[in-house]
């Protein structure tokens, strides 16, 4: 028996690293579980084959978090395979580096806002429309949204900054339906986003107070702590999971 039992889970972005980490940690503890991929239809076909031997029920479905109607399709289809959503994990991102001082792509960062603050809003709105008491939101920030720390990464920081204010206003409107809202704030983790062994990788080792880059999984327990029965009266928060870095 697990803490979830009769629970149902969407994790965006759930086909590999942190993402893939939640859904497996919220299956674990007897969550139903759908995650969504924007590209990689073979690999969260096999992570959904792989929760579904492990006893819950699982599916993937596709979509652009950077287009809202597709983030309300998406969650209209959980709801009409599942038949409920208790759980939504907003865990789906992209970086675009570059100084604000140096020619970039426009387009580029125009998407990186639609999907790291568009798709958080479009899944909070989609998914607070059919949760009931006891629902849990939760999203995946970053600690560079509170202390960027190097050159380049401004609009990427930016973007992440906005997810906790957002936050915090969603958790005031959804409150008296008791449902609650959180950011989970990650600092350097081994994703392949950004390998321990990359070429910065030193650099954010040594920002950290403990010197070491997170592992996806302990991420994903913070996440299930948030999403669980016992984080009831925790709303409107930022669980820092950075290894010291905003210390």
């Amino acid at each position: 028996m697990g803490v979830l039992d009769g629970r149902v889970a969407l994790v965006t972005g759930g086909s590999r690293g942190i993402g893939e980490a939640t859904a497996r940690a919220l299956a674990a503890e007897g969550a139903d579980v759908a995650i969504s991929y924007a590209a990689s239809r073979e690999r969260a076909a096999t992570v959904a084959g792989e929760l579904r031997a492990a006893g819950v029920r699982a599916a993937a479905y596709r979509a652009d978090q950077a287009d809202p109607g597709q983030v309300a399709g998406l969650v209209d289809a959980v709801v009409a395979d599942f038949g409920r959503l208790d759980i939504l994990v907003n865990n789906a991102g992209v970086v675009v580096g570059g100084r604000v001082d140096e020619d970039g792509d426009p387009a580029e960062v125009e998407r990186q806002f639609a999907v790291n603050v568009g798709g958080v809003a479009a899944g909070v709105r989609a998914a607070s429309r059919v949760m009931g008491e006891g629902g849990r939101i939760v999203t995946v920030g970053s600690n560079l949204g509170a202390r960027p720390g190097v050159a380049g990464v401004a609009d990427y920081a930016a973007s992440k900054a906005a997810v906790v204010g957002y936050s915090k206003g969603a958790a005031r409107d959804l409150a008296p339906r008791g449902i609650t809202v959180n950011v989970v704030r990650s600092g350097s983790v081994a994703t392949d986003m950004n390998p321990p062994r990359g070429a910065y990788a030193d650099a954010q080792r040594a920002a950290n107070a403990m010197g070491r880059f997170g592992r996806p999984e302990e991420v994903a327990a913070g996440i299930v702590f948030l999403a669980g029965p016992t984080a009831s009266f925790i709303t409107g928060a930022v669980l820092d999971i950075d290894g010291g870095y905003l210390s």
